[in-house]
């Protein structure tokens, strides 16, 4: 780097020293706990190279960082997207800020960020990644990561390994990458129970029973005892379906030499190769397991902190709303759209039911009576928060300092009074995070006013029917008086801490959000070749939309048994959810999974088939044609892959009943 341009980086970084402290104190009051975060300033190739590295500056050298690298940045040229920052779970996290971006963009980044980090840091998903260590909570994932990529490149290095080989090798892992058990606290080895194992020196065994040589001739022959005691430390099979199949190959897989025609022990760098690239694949697995929360929970606290509190200088405001239209206006499945309209929709649903609990102990009132009865438009104008406290910043401390105790800060009404803070550019400073919730309350947001209104009959019936009858009030402005301004946010912090993608979808993707969203359903038609709507019902997009978070969205493959057919062979089993496999892909996914256990792999699957027969049926009457669920088995021997059809009874333990969306147990829900 020249003179200029570490001058010129450093300039930035001073300019934004003071947009960093004030975004952590907002944060902060807001109700953020997030990890230290320390900010890089980079330039537009830096940031291709961060961002194709997965947000670190060093990883192990393979070609697929290449590939990543040259894809983001011919999307730059070409598509005219534009890389705002990226931020690692590490602590302290880092940040990296691109040196072109305007001021205006850097604060956005900056509290996108800090929301990022606070997630990262309470949410107990990252936790399952950090607890099983000795130090539990801490991160230090880019020291890990350095270290594996000195590691293989060291192994590269050496005269002694085949270059190409390693390479190969990381490939064979990388195809399984996904293929953890992602809702499993990380440790380094399987504790694998139950199961048969089998005796490794079989031969002395036959020995000591004192079979003839003709019994032993005609039922034991030399080449199958050998072929048993070369693979004499076959596994237990395991007691239920082991999804760590990283794992499983890490314990019991062997190496396949191809000189040799059988497997080998692995070597000592083929190992820790794969258990370098495990570690790193459930350290990756929260982020991929809370992209929309994640992503959504970073959008919504940017627009509160930017927008709602005037982070954003009004000569920023602009720049800032252009922003955030081309982060929540991109096409496709938009994490960052639809987490932020689920987080509100949260905020929403929680307040309504704070608001209608205080008014359904109104003495006169039932969740039969309320609609005839209760003036919404006159609750939303007592809901409205204090004219004061809307209309901060202002000069009228004494006015501020009027206002409930709970909501001002007396430190910061001081300390504005001495001219020690400046209460107009940042007005927040003299508020609680009680305060903030008061002003910031969700429910008389212009774009959420009529949320209230339109709770169904069903809702309120269920508010009523399971209130504790504890207090009672004469009026509705006595009712209103009680309510908890920031039950909404409260809620949030919770939830924010217990769920992933699958399980804060399955809760919050109710028929009232898909319907107010217009969500739909699509699919590809066998009987037209095209794409079409093919259901509005909201049990049918949650479903198709859970799919798609599913392990990664991605099939979910385990281990059934590791001593198939009493031979040493593989067998996988796919988890059928409905969602076939791609049997090109299995295919050549299986050869991967034989260089990493030496011999023959086995998988198990489901396959939707249509005869050509009722498909040209289907065609004419304009229908769908019903597709007949059949048994698979893919096998690799290392030669050929095997496809063949299995009798039911094999694959019907692999069907879910309706979909298996691989969801934590009950105690991780909030």
């Amino acid at each position: 780097m020249s003179d200029t341009e570490r001058y010129h980086k450093q300039r930035i970084a001073g300019e934004l020293e003071e947009p960093v402290s004030e975004a952590r104190e907002l944060a902060e009051r807001l109700g953020l706990e997030p990890y230290p975060v320390n900010y890089w300033i980079v330039d537009h190739d830096e940031m291709n190279e961060l961002i194709a590295y997965g947000g670190f500056q060093s990883r192990y050298p393979h070609w697929r960082w290449g590939m990543g690298y040259d894809r983001q940045r011919k999307q730059d040229r070409y598509t005219g997207g534009k890389a705002f920052e990226i931020v690692n779970n590490d602590n302290p996290s880092h940040a990296f800020l691109q040196e072109s971006n305007t001021l205006a963009d850097q604060k956005a980044v900056i509290t996108h960020v800090e929301a990022h980090a606070d997630f990262f840091a309470k949410n107990e998903w990252f936790g399952l990644f950090t607890g099983a260590r000795e130090d539990a909570g801490a991160v230090d994932a880019a020291a890990t990561l350095e270290r594996h990529a000195r590691a293989i490149d060291e192994y590269m290095a050496d005269p002694e390994i085949d270059r190409a080989e390693v390479e190969r090798w990381i490939d064979h892992c990388l195809s399984l990458e996904d293929n953890i058990d992602q809702h499993r606290a990380f440790s380094r080895r399987l504790d694998l129970e139950g199961g048969v194992e089998l005796e490794d020196d079989l031969a002395e065994k036959l020995d000591d029973l004192g079979l003839s040589e003709e019994v032993r001739g005609e039922v034991f022959d030399d080449e199958w005892l050998a072929a048993i005691e070369e693979d004499g430390d076959r596994p237990n099979v395991p007691a239920e379906p082991e999804k760590d199949l990283l794992g499983f190959l890490r314990e019991h897989g062997k190496a396949y030499d191809e000189e040799a025609g059988k497997a080998v022990e692995m070597s000592e760098w083929q190992r820790d190769v794969l258990d370098m690239l495990r570690t790193e694949a459930y350290y990756f697995a929260p982020q991929k397991m809370t992209k929309v929360m994640n992503e959504g929970w970073a959008s919504y606290w940017e627009s509160t902190m930017m927008a709602d509190e005037g982070f954003a200088d009004d000569d920023e405001f602009l720049t800032y709303a252009d922003h955030m239209s081309k982060v929540l206006g991109s096409g496709g499945l938009n994490p960052y759209s639809l987490g932020l309209a689920l987080w509100e929709y949260v905020e929403n649903v929680t307040n309504r039911r704070e608001v209608l609990e205080r008014l359904l102990r109104v003495e006169g009132i039932s969740w039969r009576t309320l609609e005839d009865v209760v003036d919404f438009g006159a609750v939303l104008e007592h809901l409205e928060p204090p004219e004061t406290l809307s209309a901060l910043p202002t000069d009228d401390l004494d006015a501020v300092a009027a206002l409930p105790d709970r909501w001002i800060d007396d430190e910061g009404v001081a300390a504005a009074r001495t001219g020690e803070i400046d209460a107009e550019r940042y007005p927040w400073k003299l508020l609680t995070y009680e305060g903030l919730a008061r002003r910031n309350y969700s429910l008389v947001r212009p774009q959420h006013r009529g949320f209230l209104r339109r709770v169904s009959q069903n809702e309120l019936e269920r508010i009523g029917r399971y209130l504790f009858d504890d207090a009672r009030y004469g009026s509705v402005e006595e009712a209103l008086a009680d309510v908890e301004y920031t039950a909404g946010w409260d809620r949030l912090f919770d939830v924010r801490e217990s769920h992933n993608d699958v399980t804060f979808l399955d809760q919050f993707l109710t028929d009232e959000f898909v319907a107010e969203n217009d969500f739909f359903a699509y699919e590809y038609s066998r009987a037209t070749g095209q794409y079409h709507v093919s259901s509005t019902d909201p049990a049918d997009v949650k479903r198709k939309l859970l799919l798609q978070f599913t392990n990664f969205g991605k099939p979910t493959i385990a281990v059934y048994d590791g001593n198939y057919n009493n031979a040493g062979e593989l067998l996988l089993g796919h988890q059928y959810n409905g969602v076939a496999l791609d049997l090109e892909q299995a295919a050549a996914t299986v050869q991967r999974v034989f260089e990493l256990w030496g011999r023959p792999v086995n998988l198990l699957t489901i396959v939707p088939e249509v005869d050509e027969h009722d498909l040209e049926v289907a065609r004419r009457q304009n229908r769908e044609p019903e597709p007949e669920e059949r048994g698979k088995r893919l096998r690799y021997d290392g030669e050929e892959v095997v496809v063949e059809d299995v009798p039911w009874e094999e694959v019907e333990g692999l069907a879910a009943d309706d979909v298996d969306y691989d969801t934590k147990p009950e105690e991780w829900l909030a």
